[in-house]
C-alpha cells in the first residue's frame, strides 16, 4: 500500500492593522511553508477572539510580524494572545514564532522583550549560529553564517527559562532560540520574506519605523540593503517537514 504524506494545518496568529499587509503575510506564510490555502487557519488578535481551542484540529502554530504593534505593550488581546502560545507549550505542538511572534514567545514564556532602537535593525544583516545552533536538528544543515532581512526595534533580552540560543550577531544575542526539548522556535529574522515582500513591508510601515531611526537617509539605506536570502528561504518547510510531517 501507497502511504499518503500528511498535508498538515497551521494555524497562524496575526496582529496586524493594515488588510494588504494582513494578506501578504499569509501569502508569505504558505510559500515557505510549501502549503495550499486550505492548509492554513489564520485570526487576527487585532480583529478576532482568541482561544485555546484555536490550536484543536491543527498541527503546527506559527506566529508572524506585527508592523506597528508591540510585544513590550499590554493590550486587551494580550493576556489572551500569551495564554495561546502557553497552551501549545503545555500540549508540545510544534511552534515558530518570526519577529513579533519571536518576541511574544519568549514573553509568553518568561522571558523579557525591550524596545531598543538604539540596536533597531532594518534590512538585511548577517546571522551566526552559536554552537547550540550548528547542532540543533532544524539548523544543523544551515551554513555557520547567514544573511537575513530585519524589520524590528524590539528584542528579546532575556530568553525563557529552558530555552537555548540558536543564533546572534555583533548587534545582539537570541537572533533565534529553542525551548529545550521541545518543537518551540523563535527568529528575530524573517524567514517568510524575501527582499521584495521586505521592501513593501518596511513602505508600509515607513512612518512607523522612522520615530525610532536617526533620518530619513537611514531608512532608504535599510531599504536598499535588502538581499535575497536563499539560506533561510526553506526554514519554514524544514521546521513543518522534522516536527509535523516527517517527510
Amino acid at each position: 500500500m501507497t502511504s499518503v504524506a500528511k498535508r498538515p494545518i497551521v494555524f497562524l496568529l496575526q496582529a496586524r492593522g493594515e488588510p494588504e499587509m494582513e494578506v501578504q503575510e499569509q501569502g508569505c506564510f504558505l510559500e515557505r511553508c510549501h502549503l495550499d490555502p486550505e492548509q492554513m487557519v489564520s485570526r487576527n488578535v487585532l480583529r478576532d477572539r482568541i482561544g485555546r481551542e484555536l490550536l484543536e484540529g491543527v498541527d503546527a502554530f506559527m506566529i508572524g510580524g506585527a508592523g506597528a504593534q508591540s510585544a513590550t505593550q499590554t493590550h486587551d488581546w494580550t493576556a489572551d494572545a500569551l495564554d495561546l502560545i502557553q497552551c501549545a507549550a503545555e500540549i508540545r505542538m510544534p511552534t515558530f514564532g518570526s519577529c513579533w511572534g519571536h518576541q511574544m514567545i519568549a514573553r509568553a514564556l518568561g522571558g523579557k522583550v525591550e524596545h531598543d532602537p538604539q540596536r533597531a535593525e532594518m534590512g538585511c544583516h548577517g546571522i551566526r549560529l552559536t554552537d547550540a545552533g550548528q547542532i540543533d536538528e532544524l539548523f544543523q544543515g544551515f551554513p555557520t553564517s547567514f544573511l537575513a532581512n530585519m524589520g524590528h526595534h524590539d528584542r528579546v533580552t532575556q530568553l525563557p527559562p529552558g530555552a537555548v540560543e540558536m543564533a546572534m550577531n555583533d548587534s545582539q544575542p537570541n537572533q533565534a532560540f529553542r525551548m529545550e526539548g521541545l518543537p518551540i522556535y523563535g527568529t528575530q529574522f524573517h524567514s517568510e520574506l524575501d527582499a521584495r515582500r521586505e521592501r513593501d513591508r518596511l513602505y508600509a510601515y515607513r512612518e512607523h519605523y522612522l520615530a525610532d531611526l536617526p533620518s530619513e537617509d537611514a531608512f532608504q539605506a535599510a531599504v536598499d540593503s535588502l538581499r535575497e536570502t536563499t539560506e533561510v528561504d526553506h526554514l519554514l518547510a524544514d521546521f513543518l517537514k522534522i516536527f509535523v510531517t516527517g517527510n
